[in-house]
């Protein structure tokens, strides 16, 4: 579980983040969907620490976060995956060598164990002929799933996605949702997806918080979204004419 307490988080004299609560619970996919500018990508880099909020705490499993030493933060840090709105592979390394760096950072495993967990990993995410490929030889889809493999190759506890579908076609985006949603049920992962795609909302949102400036305004799920009163949450999910003509 992750519980997010009296959030706050400021740029100078703007606020960002204004007294945020939520609890993230394992084996859901936890979405955080808002606008652009919301302020969601502010709270997800609180999450993991590529952020210092300006008030508040985040505690992992009970664990505090925020302010923790370096060293309990580490141990923390490294029970998280992290799967970047670009993938952020490296372009001189292979697919293999992608899914096997933080083993090789992390980890004082054996060649033999290495490359095991590397090939577990790619079979996971249905990848298991590009272990040679540089980034630059696969499609977008593929890069997104050797992110995945990547995000998981240390067998986290916490995984967070950034716009996972961002970029991809809908029918991609439709098989990046089921493995997220796969991982999560099948390894019981706190997971969390920060994402403005109403497709994955309906999805696989097991558990919805809507952003707006700052602020958690609804809270919800796939079923309850579409009947949400919210009007922020409305202008939101009817956005397009589809949506409209669908649930309206």
């Amino acid at each position: 579980m992750i519980e997010i307490k009296g959030l706050y988080k400021r740029f100078a004299d703007k606020d960002i983040l204004t007294d945020v609560n939520l609890t993230f619970e394992e084996g859901k996919t936890n979405l955080i969907i808002g606008q652009s500018g919301s302020g969601k990508t502010v709270l997800m880099k609180c999450a993991v620490g590529l952020e210092i909020p300006s008030q508040g705490e985040i505690l992992y499993s009970g664990r505090a976060f925020t302010h923790a030493s370096l060293e309990e933060k580490m141990a923390i840090r490294k029970e998280i995956g992290m799967v970047f709105q670009g993938g952020a592979l490296f372009d001189s390394m292979t697919v293999e060598e992608n899914v096997a760096f933080p083993l090789r950072m992390f980890t004082d495993m054996a060649k033999s164990e290495l490359e095991d967990r590397v090939n577990f990993c790619l079979n996971r995410v249905n990848l298991n002929q590009a272990h040679s490929k540089y980034p630059a030889e696969i499609s977008g889809g593929m890069k997104k799933r050797v992110a995945i493999a990547r995000a998981i190759a240390l067998n986290p506890k916490y995984l967070f996605f950034d716009e996972p579908n961002s970029g991809l076609d809908p029918r991609t985006s439709l098989v990046i949702d089921a493995l997220i949603q796969e991982i999560t049920q099948e390894y019981k992962t706190v997971t969390i997806v920060n994402t403005h795609d109403m497709n994955s909302v309906l999805e696989i949102g097991d558990h919805i918080a809507f952003i707006f400036k700052g602020n958690v305004v609804w809270t919800g799920d796939s079923n309850s979204i579409i009947k949400a009163q919210v009007p922020e949450v409305r202008d939101f999910v009817f956005a397009t004419p589809l949506m409209k003509k669908m649930f309206k």
